[in-house]
């Protein structure tokens, strides 16, 4: 994806490994490890469900490239190299020879007759050098509670039924405000912010997929294709139209 934006990102997390790079423009973030900044050249990383979000600092447009990695091909390459099951642990990282990598394999996407072979190196020598050198074995899973594991599998089975805290809460026999507080703890989001990001995936993966957006924000549990464009602008920066017109394109 390519971006250039003043938009205000609300914390929400991805599926995959994300790896950008700012071409200009400067953000701050929060992450795992606290506040970051990042300004032109900086290399943006995210770990799949990690929660972050972003602003523009001084209120001007940013823009950046970011790629977005399924976590089996990431997970695959790191075993290949005796990496073990590995996580990006720099949010943000000045680092000029991953960065010129990164930036030569966003520039094969873009090329008239992109060659696959050059394009399939490229990627893959930025993603070994990006986790050589900015990665760590990943640790074990912290545990979750089990109201807030059972509120999850809820949510992720069926992101487009509608739900209540109390039909949450009951489903472990604990109270709402219990439910609410253990879940932003230990997700890092209330349940109807990642209620919300479910839904918006749902209906990215639809739209990748061909559907239009007023089937992919009912298929999604949205009220209608206006819900849909706010929460979906709100959480990538862009509408479900432009968004569906670029994979189209």
């Amino acid at each position: 994806m390519t971006l250039v934006s003043d938009h205000r990102f609300p914390r929400h997390a991805h599926d995959h490994f994300g790896v950008g790079l700012m071409a200009f423009g400067a953000q701050r973030s929060w992450s795992g490890v606290g506040p970051v900044e990042a300004g032109p050249g900086d290399l943006i990383m995210v770990n799949p469900g990690e929660m972050h979000d972003g602003a523009p600092l001084g209120d001007v447009p940013r823009g950046w490239r970011i790629v977005y990695l399924d976590p089996a091909l990431v997970r695959a390459e790191a075993e290949a190299e005796g990496l073990g099951p590995a996580e990006l642990v720099r949010p943000v990282a000045t680092d000029p020879l991953l960065a010129a990598r990164f930036g030569g394999a966003f520039a094969r996407l873009f090329e008239p007759r992109p060659d696959p072979l050059a394009g399939e190196e490229a990627f893959v020598l930025a993603l070994v050098t990006a986790l050589a050198r900015h990665g760590t074995r990943a640790p074990p899973a912290r545990p979750r509670s089990p109201p807030v594991v059972r509120a999850l599998e809820r949510l992720d089975a069926a992101p487009e039924r509608p739900v209540t805290l109390a039909e949450l809460a009951a489903l472990s026999g604990v109270s709402r405000f219990q439910l609410l507080r253990g879940f932003s703890r230990e997700v890092g989001a209330t349940p109807h912010a990642y209620l919300t990001q479910a839904r918006v995936r749902r209906a990215r993966a639809l739209l990748a997929g061909g559907a239009t957006p007023a089937d992919a924000a009912a298929a999604s549990g949205f009220a209608d294709q206006s819900h849909l464009t706010r929460a979906f602008r709100r959480q990538l920066g862009v509408t479900p139209g432009r968004y569906r017109a670029a994979l189209l394109a």
